[in-house]
């Protein structure tokens, strides 16, 4: 599954389980480390669906950094209110949260 071929059903039904999840990172003022990335990498492909949050970042800020994240660590955010941002990549075999939905 590609990361830009999400219909927006798709996209709503992450955000509708990211919406119960409990923050599982956090990018503080030092911002997008090389160990902060490998992390998020351990995540994502460990949870498929992660909720990030961003300390002390101003709007422009967070949507900088969300850009960012997307690129270094290959996801998809499928959505971010104030200072939180979901961000979704499959596993090697597909979805697993959005297969469970079909």
């Amino acid at each position: 599954m590609n990361l830009t071929s999400l219909s927006g059903a798709q996209k709503t039904r992450l955000r509708s389980l990211g919406q119960t999840m409990s923050d599982t990172i956090h990018v503080g003022k030092q911002g997008l480390t090389p160990a902060f990335i490998a992390e998020l990498n351990r995540l994502l492909g460990a949870r498929e669906l992660i909720k990030l949050r961003f300390e002390g970042a101003d709007r422009h800020e967070r949507a900088a950094l969300i850009t960012a994240i997307e690129t270094q660590a290959p996801c998809l955010c499928v959505g971010a209110v104030g200072h939180t941002a979901l961000f979704w990549r499959p596993g090697a075999a597909g979805s697993k949260l959005l297969d469970a939905a079909e």
